[in-house]
């Protein structure tokens, strides 16, 4: 199990600029590793910008279904946490 902590990111996570280049550190750990714990303790703020950019855009190389086997989410807010769901439903249902 690999940890992979977007706290080292910032507290308030809000740009696609930033969501990309987390991204691009993220997809290759999940690619590699059986499980990835996304480590959101500590942080403030997803606006879905940065959630689908990060999160979502990962259903342009993977199925749902493997990125939920894949990963799991640890410490999202509320708040965080809808939009991260938000921005899956969205890009999921833009891809059916």
């Amino acid at each position: 199990m690999v940890i992979f902590n977007f706290r080292e990111y910032g507290e308030n996570l809000g740009t696609r600029p930033l969501g990309k280049r987390v991204r691009e550190s993220l997809q290759p750990l999940i690619e590699q590793n059986e499980c990835v714990v996304l480590d959101f303790t500590g942080v403030n703020v997803v606006s879905n910008s940065f959630a689908d950019e990060c999160i979502a855009k990962l259903l342009l190389v993977m199925s749902l279904a493997e990125l939920k086997s894949r990963t799991t989410f640890r410490g999202l807010n509320p708040i965080a946490s809808e939009s991260v769901l938000t921005a899956l439903r969205r890009r999921h249902l833009t891809m059916a």
